[in-house]
């Protein structure tokens, strides 16, 4: 193929998706690939829409959101309304992937506290034997 054009093939293994992976996307309208018979050739527009898909999964967009944000690129704003859009979505992202860290963070924080609990109680002198394996 050349520098322009990949197949399925090559997209997986660029990207590290399954083939299951790019034809969902085409069905869900996020890729466009040319068909030539039976295969699809994915073109330098393909390939910059899937980084943009796989970077929006990574920060916890919807699909419906990725493709949404991916329609505004023609929009003739110079993809001002575009970043708009995803600097908003993005804002979002973070303050939930940031609450959810801190709440990670006190559950790792009670869970080693429980487990500093059950050693200080399995090494104390007055601990019962320990069952028969």
């Amino acid at each position: 193929m050349t520098d322009d054009i990949m197949t399925i093939r090559e997209m997986c293994d660029a990207y590290d998706v399954t083939p299951r992976t790019l034809r969902f996307y085409e069905a869900k309208e996020l890729l466009f690939p040319a068909r030539q018979g039976q295969k699809r050739l994915f073109t330098k527009r393909d390939r910059a829409r899937l980084k943009l898909i796989l970077r929006g999964k990574r920060f916890g967009f919807t699909l419906e959101e990725i493709r949404q944000l991916l329609d505004l690129y023609h929009i003739g704003d110079q993809q001002h309304t575009q970043l708009s859009q995803t600097i908003s979505i993005g804002r979002e992202r973070l303050m939930e992937m940031e609450r959810r860290h801190q709440e990670l963070g006190r559950a790792i924080t009670d869970l080693k506290d429980q487990l500093k609990w059950g050693e200080s109680l399995i090494s104390s002198p007055s601990a019962p034997p320990k069952a028969a394996e």
